[in-house]
């Protein structure tokens, strides 16, 4: 490449010539001005591709098959007539640009070592503040890697009462989260989660017995076991991490204080008659939750003793010394869990 930058068509002596003094293959000369050959089957592929992936007649921005690989597209051209072999088709999506939406990495992997708790809240009315609360984690695509977002919400009111970002999914960031819920907003009667390693640790559920809370877990693939933190990460990423797209970790910092104040202060909620989380919490007046017991058995009651906060603010509770429950766990790994009838409670 050095010697090719001695060659100058401007000089007297012939190029040929040049070539030959710098030791130079002459076929680099002609390589050099030899037009790219573009394949006619190509740009018909490519058109193809690009139209099921973002349609002309859907608005800009939009797209219509955003999460169709280099497979599926192979699947669709085929289905079009076009016998297309998959490499080919990757190559074209990079030059158009076009990657497939694939899923994230998995934010609940439980550990085979980890004690299991029982699931507590399903027929559970939830009727005050600070009775029941949960966390749970998500990750946010950045432009390069991976966030991951946890934070602990109160059922009761929806208000979310910490969060904590972090680059890896280590249980540190999770318990500090923890940590910083319980020093402003007492705790309590009950914290549910799902059984990600981090939350069942021994330094997570190690907090939470040291002040009392009684300890529920999501069954494995109820999803809706835990739907108010599900719906939080709707809100969060529709609202605010799409239509922002944050590249690093400082921008998505402030991003995301701005809107946990907005989501807590002022966003308006339909399923709290369209008052604010900070409202509701602080007034202990318009909400409520129930995860509907559908097997039966649960009666309405919960499986454990729950403190009543009497209608005094939430701020309260933390300064009030109550008896306590605690729940352990009676599953070993690989083992069924228990149904919330047979844990055993010792106050």
């Amino acid at each position: 490449m050095i010697r090719q930058g001695w060659i100058d068509a401007g000089e007297t002596m012939a190029v040929v010539q040049q070539y030959v003094l710098a030791g130079v293959c002459r076929a680099t000369l002609y390589a050099q001005h030899k037009p790219p050959v573009v394949d006619a089957s190509d740009l018909l592929h490519s058109r193809l591709i690009d139209e099921e992936y973002a349609p002309q007649e859907i608005p800009l921005g939009d797209t219509r098959h955003p999460f169709y690989g280099s497979r599926r597209m192979v699947l669709f051209l085929a289905a079009a007539g076009h016998t297309v072999n998959r490499k080919r088709v990757q190559r074209l999506m990079r030059l158009l640009g076009l990657t497939g939406m694939a899923p994230g990495p998995n934010t609940s992997c439980p550990h085979p070592e980890h004690p299991v708790y029982p699931y507590l809240l399903r027929g559970v009315a939830v009727v005050r503040p600070n009775q029941v609360w949960s966390t749970d984690i998500t990750y946010i695509r950045l432009a390069r890697g991976f966030a991951y977002l946890v934070a602990v919400i109160d059922w009761y009111s929806r208000r979310v009462l910490s969060w904590r970002i972090s680059n890896s999914m280590e249980a540190v960031f999770c318990v500090d989260c923890l940590e910083d819920a319980l020093r402003s907003h007492g705790k309590p009667e009950i914290f549910n989660s799902d059984q990600g390693s981090q939350f069942s640790s021994a330094a997570f559920t190690d907090v939470l017995k040291r002040e009392g809370v009684v300890i529920s877990m999501d069954g494995r693939g109820r999803v809706f076991d835990n739907i108010f933190v599900e719906r939080l990460w709707r809100s969060v990423k529709h609202e605010d991490v799409y239509l922002n797209g944050y590249a690093t970790m400082g921008e998505l910092m402030v991003g995301l204080t701005k809107y946990f104040a907005f989501y807590n202060g002022e966003r308006p909620h339909q399923s709290l008659s369209d008052k604010t989380p900070d409202v509701v919490y602080c007034t202990a007046i318009g909400g409520g939750a129930m995860i509907l017991d559908k097997f039966g058995g649960a009666g309405g009651e919960s499986p454990v003793p729950l403190r009543s906060t009497g209608g005094s603010p939430p701020a309260e509770a933390r300064s009030t010394p109550e008896s306590t429950a605690t729940v352990e766990p009676t599953a070993k790994p690989g083992q069924r869990r228990p149904a919330a009838s047979e844990v055993k409670c010792t106050a």
